[in-house]
């Protein structure tokens, strides 16, 4: 059987991170997984600072091909926090199920 795409990127990321020094990674889950947001956090501002949030500025255009760069960006760090997680593909499609079930809910409850 093929990989399938999911499946393909983990490997991907796997591969990158066994490259990297782990030396000034943290040793625990828990700061991993905090450097790790820190990093998400930093690259979506980032691709925000691409938008027009800034509504007291004149507006500029979008460059696509950065915004899509800084997206990708910021897959490479929530693979890496899934990764350390312990989850797998099949555990990120599972809990997106769920979640998107419990945000359909709300939505149609009122939320």
């Amino acid at each position: 059987m093929s990989e399938d795409r999911l499946e393909r990127l983990f490997r991907m990321q796997r591969e990158l991170a066994s490259m990297m020094k782990p030396d000034r990674y943290p040793p625990d889950i828990d700061g991993r997984v905090s450097v790790l947001c820190t990093a998400i956090i930093h690259e979506a501002a980032e691709l925000q600072r691409l938008t027009t949030w800034k509504w007291w500025k004149t507006p500029v255009p979008l460059d696509v091909s950065k915004a899509r760069e800084e997206l990708a960006d910021i897959w490479h760090f929530v693979l890496q926090a899934t990764i350390e997680l312990g989850m797998e593909p099949d555990d990120i499609v599972r809990e997106y199920v769920r979640k998107n079930s419990i945000n359909r809910e709300r939505q149609n409850s009122g939320y």
